[in-house]
């Protein structure tokens, strides 16, 4: 398997029902953070300001996930519970049927960035 190394060709590659998902969270990145800039790293598709790697995310064959700073995840756990999402400490996954809210991908790059010191 050839290594992906942007956040295209990752989309692409992802299982269908997820694109338009992963299209959907990485403009809601976008947004959220307009001088971060698009990387790949760990064979994810992310975000980072200076080297600092503030939002990344992933598709799986079932669920996505968003990862962002601990503290985000803490900090809007209560948000992220009330969607009825799973949370781990470093991200949030969703699927189709649970999907994550463009609010949500927003306060969490925000929180993530802030936590990071950006």
């Amino acid at each position: 398997m050839s290594k992906i190394n942007d956040h295209d060709a990752y989309i692409a590659a992802a299982p269908a029902q997820f694109r338009p998902m992963l299209s959907r969270l990485r403009a809601g990145l976008s947004r959220a953070l307009p001088d971060a800039e698009e990387t790949m790293k760990y064979d994810m598709p992310g975000y980072q300001i200076q080297g600092t790697i503030i939002a990344g995310y992933a598709a799986f064959s079932k669920q996505c996930g968003l990862y962002v700073d601990p503290s985000a995840i803490a900090a809007h756990a209560d948000e992220i519970a009330s969607l009825k999402l799973k949370a781990t400490k470093t991200g949030v996954t969703f699927s189709v049927r649970k999907p994550i809210t463009d609010e949500l991908v927003e306060k969490l790059a925000i929180s993530s960035r802030s936590k990071k010191g950006f």
